[in-house]
């Protein structure tokens, strides 16, 4: 069973060029178009690839570098691991040996084990338990069945984001790797607390899958460079590079070895979501740099600091983000995208679920990039990933929020893959603000309707900023 979560970041690409006239930033603002809501299935956080891809091929890892992995013999207990591993690949790669009542029970314990269940008229382990006793008691003679009753399994739970996928569906999601390598990274600790990342999925055929990675290989070094005591974010961000150039990864296979030297070739496809434009009010005095974020894609963070250092190179001294009609993406990206402005130590979100790993608060690790007062428009269609970054933003007097109220979308998915290769979306946890507000079902009230004067931006964040100093 592959999972994948919702998270990933950068990469390079060539921006939208500031275009060569200028107009009112207002004028600009009220005649974008509104686009009709996307599908709303998913507008977060639907695979969590996090992946990341960065600077072209190093030379192959020094000798040092290797014998800093070699594994120890093998003992018996890991040979047994092993063994286990090449029985549970067999039986991946045959999915005609799965039953069908397997596949809907494996269906049932996934969502057992991980549903967050917002609506408690409709989900309780009581119920849920007696659902699988109702539909293991049927005749589940054929595969199409079997798939019907998983839908009609997820259904019943009352949340619109929880659903099946047939085996299409689940490749079609899983072509949309923006690792570049095909890979799924996860924090796991061991048993001395330390942090080892493990590759938790694959995209089947994929690059990384092809050059020899395995589910369950840990990730030792990306060009030479050590990977130990690195987060997930940090060691993605290492893999980015232009598509079809080389990266070279080493990894272990299984828990005891052995180490193996991979090179990888990447393949990128993304389109930068960004666009940007220096805006020039109070008759030239005031500059303002205007960005969009129509996604939050493996390009967002990356080509959003490329903007914005370009418009303050042409004297933005205010900017715009503009959100708007942005129904999210990849949720690590929004995440990131906030730190971007966030000071060292304050909250980007808190995360809420029932297992230990969606519990917990996401802070700003250093201090910020950017500093010039922000306004962010957001609107009815901004969802998700967005209204991670408005609020963060918000409430931590960072920027004043102008336009409609949000979306409402605030909740975490991840993307299971069955053993017959299809697939439950779940949901697993949901996020709450910095002010401690539920975003889902609830969206985000903006400060102003329209934009304000600078002047009385700024003021309000100064004043926003006195309150919680």
């Amino acid at each position: 069973m592959r999972v994948f979560h919702c998270m990933t970041s950068p990469s390079s690409s060539s921006l939208s060029p500031p275009p060569t006239t200028s107009h009112r930033l207002q004028n600009h603002i009220n005649s974008l178009p509104q686009k009709p809501p996307l599908i709303r299935s998913l507008p977060a956080a639907a695979l969590s690839f996090n992946l990341i891809f960065l600077s072209p091929l190093s030379p192959l890892p020094p000798p040092s570098i290797a014998s800093d992995f070699t594994s120890s013999p093998a003992q018996s207990e890991c040979r047994e691991q092993d063994q286990r591993r090449e029985d549970e690949n067999r039986f991946e790669n045959a999915p005609e040996l799965v039953s069908n009542e397997e596949i809907v029970k494996e269906a049932w314990e996934i969502v057992n084990d991980s549903f967050l269940g917002t609506d408690r008229s409709r989900w309780s382990p009581q119920s849920w338990l007696q659902k699988k006793e109702d539909v293991l008691s049927t005749s589940l003679q054929t595969r199409s069945k079997a798939h019907d009753v998983i839908r009609r399994m997820l259904s019943s739970l009352g949340d619109p984001y929880t659903r099946f996928l047939s085996p299409a569906e689940f490749s079609k999601m899983a072509r949309y790797d923006v690792s570049g390598i095909g890979v799924n990274l996860r924090e796991i600790p061991d048993d001395n607390g330390e942090v080892k990342l493990k590759v938790l999925g694959l995209i089947l055929d994929g690059p990384a899958y092809t050059a020899g990675v395995r589910q369950g290989d840990e990730l030792l070094s990306v060009n030479g460079v050590n990977v130990k005591g690195k987060s997930t974010f940090e060691a993605l961000s290492m893999l980015q590079g232009p598509s079809e150039t080389l990266v070279n990864i080493m990894v272990k296979h299984g828990n005891c070895g052995p180490v193996q030297s991979v090179e990888v070739q990447r393949q990128l496809v993304a389109k930068t979501p960004v666009f940007y434009r220096l805006e020039e009010m109070d008759k030239g005095n005031t500059k303002v740099g205007y960005v969009r974020l129509k996604e939050f894609n493996a390009l967002a963070r990356k080509d959003l600091v490329t903007a914005m250092k370009r418009l303050q190179g042409m004297g933005a001294s205010f900017f715009v983000l503009d959100l708007r009609d942005n129904l999210g993406g990849l949720v690590q990206e929004g995440v990131e995208i906030a730190k971007l402005f966030l000071n060292e130590g304050e909250t980007v979100i808190y995360t809420a679920g029932r297992e230990p790993q969606n519990v917990k608060s996401i802070i700003a690790e250093t201090g910020p990039l950017f500093t010039a007062p922000l306004v962010v428009l957001v609107n009815k269609n901004t969802a998700s990933a967005s209204e991670i970054v408005a609020t963060a933003l918000h409430d931590n007097c960072r920027a004043v929020l102008v336009g409609e109220r949000t979306y409402g979308k605030g909740l975490i998915q991840s993307v299971f893959e069955l053993h017959d290769g299809s697939g439950v979306v779940v949901t697993v946890g949901k996020y709450v603000t910095p002010n401690h507000l539920d975003i889902n079902g609830n969206g985000v009230d903006p400060d102003y309707k329209k934009l304000p004067a600078w002047n009385e931006a700024v003021e309000r964040l100064s004043k926003c900023q006195k309150q919680q100093g």
